[in-house]
């Protein structure tokens, strides 16, 4: 149960693994001593004796990875067969070569020597999520939730069978030879094969037969949750029964022994149910269940090898059968085995033993709140009044009096914390209470924003935008505040975002609602203009009809006493200077005025002659 060898991926390939499988034993590489003979999910049933080297990798971006465990490096990347998530990989027995199956619903078989693609066909409607060749490596199984049966040669369909509603997760062969030896055999005809699919309880076994004429399952076995991980031993003598192990999501082990003959009506139960739990020592902690992750059987049919405990550190264990039980219980104490004890500080907490006449102080409930600031209070009034004979008091309860005073001082509803306003979001969402998301998403400061956001768990981010997006809908003082939540949702979570495959339509409402709102934006802008015209106009047109009226009077009168004929020459002379500057002045004025003026008219729709050109005329 030692971890013997970990692959980590460097940074530009590494795109989740979502499935593996081992390339049968010397097929690339002349074996060493001093490779992993572990055995691995989705290997063959027979491989764990020999050695296994390359280990096919699929990954959710569509490529493949061909590592080898003996040099512990990345051996080659096939690339440019699928654009989707790789769901299956299965080795050929004899020519190197190897299947895959994708999202984008296409099947490949790939040349590992040239690391090209060989041949690539449609497989299926939808994704096609499950591979399995036949034993005779001339057929191929494939299953999205229909199961078709492809002649390899001709890449065309030989079996329609009806499948399963969900999308099929596990596909095997159960037999090698036909149980009927009368006919000659042609490779394929009368094997039986096995189907599980995801959240479906029953395994269906299906029988290839001459005909095209039926198209169902001859026989179901029923399990008690989801199968996780199935593994079998094959039956090659017409009477051998075919042993199923089945680990389900619910962590127990069901095993089966039944033999395959014909049609059978009632979906058969388990033979044996194995689970694992851990002992319920000193009365103080009761039995926890420990989860079988997977189980295989061992060359001898007899015995298993169960894996179970902590995914990061599994324990593998064999285990010898003894299937006259229908469940067995396993007491297996995994704190001693495993070196992760990250658990055991959580679950040993005790609770203290409390006399019935003392008094337990615990923070939050408000009769200790009280209970704390009485004497605070008599200290700081002795405090006022100490007379000049008293001693000092000591720096201790001086500093417990501040200690409290600062307490007091502490409003009880101040604003929360962004890690607290982080877990509150989260709690908001996942219980859908208004009111929490009220108190959370109304707030306006930038960084508490930013913080909140940033902090949050990245599971609650798609929720948080369907948040968000059903408040943009509402009224348009609500949503200035979600574009900033939003703003930042994109900015710190967009690596994440990017990894969805469903970010389309997850986000395509918030998309169309966006560009609604840019829509508009123009039309708006424009009548806002036209507006903001009409309403300058019309104060300007106020403003000049509330200019008062200019007095025409003289202010001051200065006459000189001279002679009267002085008088006149005078005049003479000063209205010939005048003249001359008037009509300079005129010019001058008419031209600086001109512009306004033209203004002014057309608002008040006078044509009236200026102040000046009157007085002149008069």
């Amino acid at each position: 149960s030692r971890l013997q060898h970990e692959y980590v991926p460097s940074a530009h390939l590494s795109a989740a693994c979502t499935c593996l499988a081992w390339a049968p034993a010397g097929a690339r590489q002349p074996p060493s001593k001093d490779g992993p003979q572990r055995k691995k999910r989705k290997s063959e049933a027979g491989e764990v004796d020999k050695q296994l080297d390359i280990l096919a990798i699929g990954t959710a971006v569509g490529s493949i990875l061909l590592y080898s465990t003996v040099k512990g490096e990345l051996q080659s990347k096939l690339d440019g067969g699928h654009d989707s998530r790789v769901n299956c990989v299965r080795w050929h027995q004899d020519n190197c070569c190897l299947y895959s199956c994708s999202d984008d619903k296409h099947i490949v078989e790939w040349n590992t020597q040239t690391c090209k693609v060989k041949c690539k066909w449609k497989g299926d409607n939808s994704s096609v999520t499950c591979l399995c060749i036949s034993p005779d490596g001339k057929m191929l199984l494939s299953a999205g939730r229909t199961i078709k049966l492809w002649d390899l040669e001709t890449k065309e369909v030989y079996r329609h069978f009806t499948g399963h509603a969900t999308s099929v997760s596990s596909l095997m062969f159960t037999t090698v030879k036909p149980m009927n030896e009368s006919k000659p055999f042609d490779g394929i005809t009368g094997l039986y094969f096995l189907s599980g699919a995801i959240h479906d309880r029953l395994l269906s076994v299906w029988y290839i037969r001459s005909d095209r004429k039926e198209k169902n399952a001859v026989m179901s076995f029923t399990v008690t949750d989801e199968p996780t991980f199935v593994d079998l031993t094959v039956s090659e003598v017409k009477e051998e029964p075919v042993k199923l192990a089945v680990v389900c999501r619910d962590g127990q082990l069901h095993l089966f022994e039944h033999i395959l003959n014909g049609y059978c009506k009632k979906p058969l139960t388990s033979n044996c149910t194995i689970q694992i739990a851990t002992p319920g020592n000193d009365g103080d902690s009761t039995p926890k269940p420990v989860p079988i992750l997977a189980a295989a059987f061992c060359t001898d049919k007899q015995s298993l090898l169960l894996v179970y405990g902590n995914t990061l550190q599994p324990i593998i264990e064999k285990v010898s059968l003894n299937t006259s039980e229908s469940h067995i219980c396993l007491v297996r104490d995994v704190q001693k085995v495993m070196s992760l004890k990250t658990d055991a500080a959580l679950t040993k907490v005790k609770t203290p033993v409390v006399n019935s006449d003392t008094k337990v102080l615990v923070p939050g409930i408000p009769g200790h709140s009280t209970a704390v600031k009485t004497p605070a209070s008599g200290k700081e009034k002795k405090k006022n009044k100490r007379k000049p004979g008293e001693t000092e008091e000591s720096i201790e309860e001086r500093l417990g009096a501040l200690d409290i005073d600062v307490s007091k001082v502490k409003t009880p509803g101040g604003l929360p914390q962004t890690d607290s306003f982080a877990v509150l979001l989260v709690q908001g969402l996942e219980s859908n209470d208004a009111e929490i998301l009220n108190k959370v998403l109304n707030t306006r400061k930038e960084n508490i924003v930013k913080n909140t956001v940033a902090r949050m768990p990245i599971h609650a981010v798609i929720p948080l935008l369907h948040e968000l997006t059903k408040r943009l809908q509402g009224n348009p003082y609500s949503a200035s505040i979600m574009v900033r939540w939003l703003k930042s949702v994109f900015t710190l979570h967009a690596s994440y975002l990017s990894t969805l495959p469903d970010l389309i339509p997850q986000l395509g409402m918030l998309y169309q609602l966006m560009e609604s709102r840019v829509k508009t934006l123009q039309k708006l802008s424009r009548l806002h203009g036209r507006l903001f015209i009409l309403v300058t106009q019309v104060a300007a047109s106020q403003t000049v009809q509330d200019v008062p009226e200019v007095n025409q009077t003289a202010k001051l009168v200065y006459e000189d006493d001279s002679s009267e004929e002085e008088g006149s020459d005078d005049e003479m002379i000063a209205d010939k200077d005048s003249d001359e500057n008037w009509d300079e002045d005129e010019e001058k004025e008419e031209q600086s005025d001109e512009q306004d003026m033209t203004v002014e008219k057309e608002i008040n729709g006078d044509s009236d002659l200026e102040p000046e050109n009157e007085s002149e005329e008069e």
